[in-house]
């Protein structure tokens, strides 16, 4: 394929001949165009990821293997590139596919222009790309994009122009290929409801059980940490220790949640570091 680009349209394939290879995403930056960031997943035959390791982004830029990496980001004339390389006759057997995806931070893909993806052989530092594929969003509420992706047929690879866009950002293309995102569930459980009031006033508190952190029961034994007060006298009252070190503070007044308060969108993994 040296020496000829294939003008790819979506849902179209072309082999490789090219044993690494190195997929670079390409747009036009400007005022009020969101970022662009390419990444990686290493899918097994079921089409999912085999662990979390699988997935190649900002945060973790570089398989374990060393086999699919992401590289710096590089501004060529008035393009801005992000480039992700795959050492594809080195991957491990149990990989049978490899996503080539971007995502976009800050707002849609409606609002980024010329978005493509070159794909080059790794082993030339120059050249003519062996595929190209422009990236066109279909309804623009897309965050997240499949550009391409390469994939295992016989005993080579190909590559096929894919396109599939997803509205739920880098958390929504992760979960779908099988990672774990952190807060995923506790987004999702219902908020804690809060303990119903006494129609009428509580009675008096009592002294609180024998346990730990909490006094004895027998008040005439001031506790380690509890002002030393009077003993009790035989037919009053057991004497109240004040607030001190080790024991339970007042009730607070009760907490109203912030009806505006919101679960952050993603996990921690998916937050720049």
């Amino acid at each position: 394929m040296t020496g000829m680009t294939h003008a790819m349209l979506k849902g179209s394939n072309v082999p490789l001949d090219a044993t690494a290879v190195r997929a670079v995403l390409r747009w036009t930056p400007g005022t009020g165009i969101p970022d662009v960031d390419a990444s990686a997943l290493l899918l097994g035959g079921d089409g999912r990821v085999r662990s979390d390791e699988d997935f190649v982004f900002y945060n973790q830029p570089r398989h374990p293997s060393g086999l699919v990496r992401r590289l710096p980001k590089k501004r060529i004339a008035e393009h801005l590139t992000d480039t992700v390389e795959a050492d594809l006759a080195a991957l491990d057997p149990t990989v049978d596919q490899v996503v080539l995806a971007a995502s976009s931070d800050g707002d849609t893909f409606q609002h980024v222009r010329d978005l493509r993806i070159l794909l080059y052989d790794a082993a030339t530092s120059g050249g003519e790309p062996l595929a190209v594929f422009d990236v066109k969003p279909e309804t623009g509420e897309e965050t997240a994009i499949i550009c391409g992706e390469l994939y295992r047929r016989g005993e080579g690879w190909k590559f096929r122009a894919v396109g599939q866009g997803y509205p739920t950002g880098l958390v929504g293309l992760a979960t779908a290929f099988g990672i774990s995102v952190d807060e995923a569930e506790a987004a999702a459980e219902p908020p804690a409801q809060p303990e119903p009031q006494a129609a009428h006033p509580p009675a008096p508190a009592q002294p609180p059980a024998p346990g730990y952190g909490y006094p004895e029961a027998d008040a005439t034994r001031p506790a380690y940490g509890y002002p030393h007060g009077a003993p009790a006298q035989p037919g009053t009252a057991p004497v109240q220790h004040g607030y001190g070190y080790g024991y339970p503070q007042p009730a607070a007044a009760a907490y109203a949640p912030d009806p505006n308060f919101q679960l952050p969108p993603m996990g921690p993994q998916f937050l720049r570091r």
